[in-house]
């Protein structure tokens, strides 16, 4: 299933060449009181700095304890939190490190949606109900009921294809054409209806975004997104016709995932400078349907825009990657939680045991951890 930029560096402003000195960066969360909440914005292209529990108003055996459990799971890789905008715990597990680059699968329609935040402020898309196929039909075959599919559709898992993500995946992802495939198979409800998850029709999103922007898809997010926040350590899983995966596949490290969920959890804001507009990072972390479901310890689970949202107490959104992959943001406690595993090759588990294993190391673990001031 499934991070901004600092005040930039004055060069040359006054023409030729200068010899200023660069500004040398301070780490995230320096000169911050021992005691006390972060400021709001952290500039976020800086580098983590670690805090001790107590100083950001957690636990630290409660902290411990969810480490501990999640060192059991042969499977887990990863477990990061932050609070009020520091580093408090930052755990790996069976050889991976904080130089492991993460596939953390559909953590990347998450990335996804903020690229369509950003084109829809820059006029790439007149706005998020405007049709696809404009940026799609000069190189695919689009029938009537194709044409009737919205940027909110897709936005939304709402486009109305007949599609069933678990066996319909592995056929689509091994296709020759990945966005014709998707258009060519039958529309099973209007678009807008019904809630049916599929990484295909968010790859789609994908490439028209990269068609709009009449940029490669990885270029968009680099100068728009991961550059701004001093991400570099990115790789995207490659299909055809230049394009690459919208729907899963990104390869990320663990504290530049934190970066993603610190992001959003500032209201897409980083330093002085707004990287995802404000008013859309709060509406693709809103619900947006009236069911809920329960995974695990994690209850009343719906979805936004390619994030999904619990309105439980207390309230957070999360990315969520097949297999445990979480970016996991709670405003109301200023926290962010990453999980990242190992899902290759599942035999002795499920994607989502494993994932529900991971929700319970966050919910039952981490949550409580956080008293409610520090």
């Amino acid at each position: 299933m499934w991070l901004v930029a600092a005040a930039l560096a004055l060069s040359g402003a006054c023409g030729g060449s200068s010899s200023l000195p660069s500004p040398t960066p301070s780490p995230i969360g320096a000169g911050l009181p021992p005691v006390g909440p972060a400021p709001e914005h952290l500039d976020l292209a800086q580098p983590w700095v670690a805090a001790a529990p107590v100083d950001v108003g957690m636990d630290a055996a409660g902290l411990g304890q969810a480490a501990a459990r999640a060192a059991t799971v042969p499977r887990f890789r990863g477990l990061l939190v932050a609070r009020h905008g520091r580093l408090v715990l930052e755990e790996y597990f069976h050889g991976a490190g904080a130089d492991t680059p993460f596939d953390v699968r559909s953590v990347t329609k998450s990335v996804v949606s903020a690229l369509v935040g950003i084109a829809l402020r820059e006029n790439v898309f007149p706005d998020e109900d405007a049709p696809v196929a404009p940026y799609l039909e000069a190189a695919y075959a689009l029938d009537d009921a194709d044409r009737t599919v919205t940027l909110r559709h897709l936005l939304t898992m709402t486009s109305g294809f007949l599609w069933d993500d678990g066996p319909d995946y592995n056929l689509w992802i091994a296709s020759p054409d990945h966005v014709q495939y998707l258009l060519d198979r039958p529309h099973s409800h209007p678009a807008g209806a019904v809630f049916t998850y599929n990484s295909a029709a968010v790859h789609a999103l994908g490439v028209a975004v990269q068609r709009a922007a009449d940029e490669p898809l990885p270029d968009y997010a680099r100068g728009r997104l991961f550059g701004p926040l001093a991400i570099t350590n990115v790789s995207w899983e490659v299909l055809d016709r230049g394009t690459v995966n919208g729907g899963a596949g990104i390869h990320l490290l663990g504290r530049d995932l934190l970066k993603l969920g610190q992001l959003f959890l500032q209201g897409g804001w980083s330093g002085g400078r707004s990287v995802v507009p404000e008013a859309w990072v709060a509406e693709v972390s809103s619900p947006h349907f009236p069911w809920r479901d329960t995974h695990g310890a994690q209850q009343r689970v719906t979805y936004g825009m390619l994030w999904w949202v619990s309105d439980a107490e207390p309230a957070a959104f999360f990315a969520w990657g097949y297999g445990g992959q979480f970016v996991y943001v709670v405003p109301s406690l200023a926290l962010v939680a990453v999980t990242t595993t190992d899902w290759t090759n599942l035999t002795e588990t499920t994607p989502e045991a494993l994932a529900q294993e991971c929700l319970g190391v966050i919910v039952q673990n981490v949550l409580p951890s956080a008293r409610s001031t520090p």
